[in-house]
């Protein structure tokens, strides 16, 4: 078995699943509505190393990285990355991608590394690797080897000496999630960012596809809500001039907001507190501060990822 499905999966699944994806099963069996999806297991990628005897070829390169020199930490992520697409990986392994992929019966998916070092240490790993939205069954072999070769970015090499990681053996899970072509998404912190108030929680809301407001390309609307009484304490609209939606070609691209509703509020009264309870019942199954991301379509709400809050 080199897949699990999200509802086999719990918290106590790191060391298999990552963060993210013991995240997402945790939630699923917890009943919190998350799009479906299974995960590749870190153990997947260990064999896919060994098998081709890549664990050693990197090794040795990451032996000859200059960390004072960016030109020597570029050229080792290069040639690891490069090493890491000219292998296929195993028919069988392959194999089971696909037909775990049928089973999801969703045209695109969202393919996600989901790290998995010691507990404390994956949440930081946040926003190290990469994602890949609106796979097809075409293209996702290949995605799955994107995101375990994202473990040698530039940034993630640095990132691992930095934290005195590099004799540490960190793996890669890969989480396959149905892609939902959300109308509005966004994030929720159940603790307030900026003055660290417990008793509020703020939702960010932007048009269309989520990744605009997770990289920080658009001014999101914000939220304040009470977590006492649930009651809305404050609303900021933002304009919002374009947003991300999918596309066949490369996945997602950037289009022009229809003019009449780029001054528009992204959710109504009645969506945010629907969407606050949800946050709120995370944080307290998970009995500490969540950062949540979430999608909106047809009326319903869909969690797409929930991990601590690092920093308070």
């Amino acid at each position: 078995m080199f897949t699990k499905n999200f509802k086999e999966l719990s918290k106590k699944n790191v060391d298999i699943a990552g963060g993210k994806g013991a995240s997402l099963g945790e939630m699923t069996q917890a009943g919190i509505s998350v799009p479906p999806g299974f995960v590749i297991l870190s153990d997947s990628f260990d064999r896919f190393l060994h098998e081709t005897d890549l664990f050693q070829a990197i090794q040795a390169e990451l032996n000859k990285v200059n960390y004072d020199d960016i030109n020597s930490v570029d050229q080792a992520s290069i040639i690891i990355r490069d090493m890491i697409y000219d292998v296929l990986m195993s028919e069988d392994l392959s194999k089971e991608i696909l037909k775990e992929l049928k089973k999801l019966n969703s045209r695109f998916v969202a393919v996600r590394s989901s790290a998995t070092a010691e507990d404390s240490l994956v949440a930081s790993w946040a926003g190290e690797l990469e994602s890949y939205l609106n796979t097809t069954e075409k293209t996702i072999l290949l995605n799955v080897r994107n995101c375990w070769s994202s473990l040698f970015t530039p940034r993630a090499i640095f990132y691992r000496k930095e934290k005195k990681l590099t004799n540490v053996q960190v793996s890669v899970a890969v989480v396959v999630q149905a892609m939902i072509e959300s109308e509005v998404s966004g994030v929720c912190f159940t603790v307030h960012p900026v003055t660290e108030d417990r008793n509020q929680l703020i939702i960010e809301a932007g048009f269309g596809l989520g990744e605009a407001i997770v990289s920080g390309s658009i001014t999101p609307d914000s939220y304040v809500i009470n977590k006492k009484d649930l009651s809305l304490m404050d609303i900021n609209i933002s304009q919002q001039e374009k947003k991300i939606v999918k596309c066949l070609k490369n996945g997602v691209k950037w289009i022009n907001v229809k003019k009449g509703e780029q001054e528009k509020q992204k959710l109504n009264g009645r969506e945010i507190i629907k969407l606050a309870k949800i946050c709120a019942q995370i944080e307290k199954h998970y009995k500490k501060p969540q950062d949540i991301e979430w999608a909106y379509k047809d009326k319903k709400f869909y969690i797409v990822q929930s991990r601590p809050i690092t920093t308070l």
